[in-house]
């Protein structure tokens, strides 16, 4: 018997302890979630998948404390807006701001295919608070209360942060092609 699971309540029995279990399942329950989130707020997959993965590695070191939490899922989705962060703010300071000029064409519709792509591009676009309200928003579900909660921030700000991103993004996608004009009624020309 180890000398570190000495005296511990189902130590040597061959399964591991109750903390344990419900971290692996916290991970195999919320990992997706926390993979989507972290895709929009990074903009790139491997950046995502690098992002989750130290987000559970600190969870899982302070794991003990975050289930003895009310919201573990609330305490774990704040560790990684903070490691994005942290992550934007040391990117934003290494390479300076430029214009890629990998935009589509005007008549390129092979450039618009794929609408998730420009969403994702339009996020990055976002500063980053005004982006973190609107994934935890449209990609998570939090009411303003809770988004200010994680934040600390207040719930007028969420709504402030939450209106001006949505007007930035409609601004920076493009238009969804209208309907087609319906027949006028009869009687009504």
């Amino acid at each position: 018997m180890d000398l570190a699971t000495e005296g511990k309540p189902g130590a040597g029995l061959g399964g591991p302890e109750p903390v344990e279990r419900d971290f692996h399942g916290f991970v195999a329950a919320r990992s997706a979630a926390l993979f989507r989130g972290a895709l929009v707020l990074t903009g790139n997959r491997e950046a995502a998948e690098d992002l989750v993965q130290e987000t559970l590695e600190r969870a899982c070191r302070k794991w003990r404390t975050i289930a003895a939490k009310d919201a573990p899922d609330a305490y774990v989705r704040r560790i990684m807006v903070n490691l994005a962060n942290d992550r934007w703010r040391k990117y934003r300071r290494m390479v300076p701001h430029q214009d890629t000029g990998d935009r589509a064409a005007p008549g390129d519709e092979y450039g618009r295919i794929d609408s998730r792509d420009q969403l994702v591009r339009a996020l990055q676009g976002l500063p980053m608070r005004m982006r973190t309200v609107v994934v935890l928003r449209y990609f998570h579900d939090l009411s303003d209360a809770e988004i200010a909660r994680d934040l600390k921030i207040s719930t007028s700000t969420v709504r402030s942060q939450l209106a001006r991103g949505i007007e930035k993004l409609r601004s920076r996608l493009p238009a969804r092609s209208a309907p087609s004009p319906e027949q006028p009624a009869e009687g009504t020309r």
